[in-house]
């Protein structure tokens, strides 16, 4: 796979993790309450009180590690839950924030795939 297209994968993904991360505890970009289902959801996870805080701090990690190009296939399995879970609740909840919820699936699989050697010793 193309060392430049991977680089370009790996920016925007780390990128859009530590500005999403960031903005789970600081709550500097608005974003629209969701309503039925996905709003009762959201609503008891924030209730918690931690959820939000320790997953905004993951992102942030995990977004910074892949900037720095530090532990990239650690990063990679890190995310791997979550974006799965991003995808699942946009695909089951709220449809409307679906199409980056496949985009960050789709970086995070083009990557492992890219890294795929690091991870072969966890199969044999």
């Amino acid at each position: 796979m193309n060392s430049m297209f991977t680089t370009i994968i790996r920016i925007v993904l780390g990128l859009a993790l530590l500005v999403f991360g960031a903005n789970k505890l600081f709550t500097f970009i608005p974003m629209e309450a969701p309503t039925g289902s996905a709003g009762d959801f959201m609503s008891s996870l924030n209730a918690t009180g931690y959820i939000f805080p320790v997953l905004g701090v993951l992102e942030m990690i995990i977004g910074m590690m892949l900037l720095l190009k530090k532990w990239i296939a650690f990063a990679l399995i890190l995310l791997a839950p979550i974006s799965i879970n991003i995808l699942l609740f946009h695909l089951f909840l709220g449809i409307s924030g679906l199409p980056v919820a496949v985009a960050i699936l789709a970086f995070n699989v083009i990557l492992i795939y890219k890294h795929w050697q690091q991870y072969k010793p966890l199969f044999y």
